[in-house]
């Protein structure tokens, strides 16, 4: 390996870390595709003020996204603990997707981009 390859690696390696948070009770699920128009639209609307919002410091933010949004619900880009939550979608299409999920059991589940703000409401009344 060489020297410019080696600093590279230390670089991204050290931007990838998140700062460590206590696993919260509530979970955010983000379903997208890298290829859906309407994710990259409500990443480039809402997701740096979620990112600083105080909800967001409370939750576990999870983001299940495949290369084409018609794969994002194939089990492969499901973690295995996210599976029995994946089950319990009725309609397994349409990105983006939101879910608050508590205790595993999935208590708003939301397509599109323009229900976020629904997302946003039902989080607010759950953490309080």
């Amino acid at each position: 390996m060489n020297r410019r390859t080696f600093v590279a690696a230390g670089l991204l390696g050290s931007a990838l870390q998140l700062p460590a948070r206590a696993a919260s009770p509530i979970k955010v699920i983000y379903i997208g595709g890298w290829d859906c128009q309407p994710c990259t639209a409500w990443k480039n609307k809402y997701k740096a003020d979620w990112f600083a919002s105080p909800e967001y410091k409370q939750v576990t933010w999870i983001e299940v996204e495949s290369p084409k949004l018609k794969e994002a619900y194939q089990e492969r880009f499901w973690p295995g603990d996210l599976r029995p939550i994946l089950d319990q979608l009725p309609r397994k299409s349409g990105t983006p997707r939101f879910l608050i999920v508590r205790d595993d059991k999935v208590i708003a589940n939301e397509f599109g981009t323009g229900q976020w703000s629904k997302i946003l409401a039902e989080l607010k009344k759950q953490l309080s």
